[in-house]
């Protein structure tokens, strides 16, 4: 089994990204449980706007790897209380897969499954979780019960998630969950896969 982790933090690489450190307990917890993990920091790839699969840009390497994978792993910061703006883009490339078909004519998406991992210094955690999940779960995801985690530091401004030791023990712990839901679901999914 493999999952990928589309990190979505505005921060180019080699910066710390607290959202890559949450990502990374549940990249942990799936490798675990045997599955092969490959994060992408989507900000170091060029991706252009629009809502085609192929447009000449590096989404095309991200969507074969979309296709090679059962589980994915949407991460974003929180910023105004909402997804960044990398995990919108990602969204919106994403909006061409409801068009593509498998071998059984059903979406691509389809007898995948898809979480979400939000860190952010402010509140607005689960709407986030929802604007993410909503969408992914229009693409043709199934979206497992408890298939996130997230780390804020409260109402307001605050250190990041690298920054101190608080909340990491909830973060830590819903990270878990999520990779076993996460599994266990496309598990189901591979015996028994949702008809054409």
């Amino acid at each position: 089994m493999r999952a990928l982790i589309l990190n979505c933090t505005l921060k180019k690489s080699p910066e710390r990204s607290n959202t890559q450190r949450l990502a990374d307990v549940v990249a942990a917890s799936l490798s675990e449980k045997g599955v092969a993990v490959e994060s992408i920091r989507v900000v170091d790839q060029r991706i252009e706007p629009g809502v085609q699969t192929d447009m000449g840009d590096d989404w095309t390497g991200i969507h074969r790897k979309l296709l090679e994978s059962e589980i994915l792993v949407v991460a974003s910061p929180t910023w105004l209380g909402m997804p960044s703006s990398v995990a919108h883009r990602v969204l919106e490339r994403m909006d061409a897969m409801l068009s593509e078909t498998d071998d059984e004519d059903r979406p691509v998406a389809y007898n995948r499954v898809a979480g979400v991992v939000v860190t952010g210094n402010e509140d607005g955690a689960h709407h986030v979780i929802n604007e993410i999940c909503g969408g992914l779960n229009e693409v043709g995801y199934t979206i497992p019960g408890q298939a996130w985690t997230y780390w804020n530091s409260g109402p307001g401004p605050g250190p990041d998630y690298t920054e101190t030791d608080h909340g990491h023990e909830f973060s830590e712990r819903t990270a878990a969950t999520m990779a076993k839901n996460l599994v266990a679901v496309a598990t189901a999914l591979a015996k028994q896969p949702i008809p054409a």
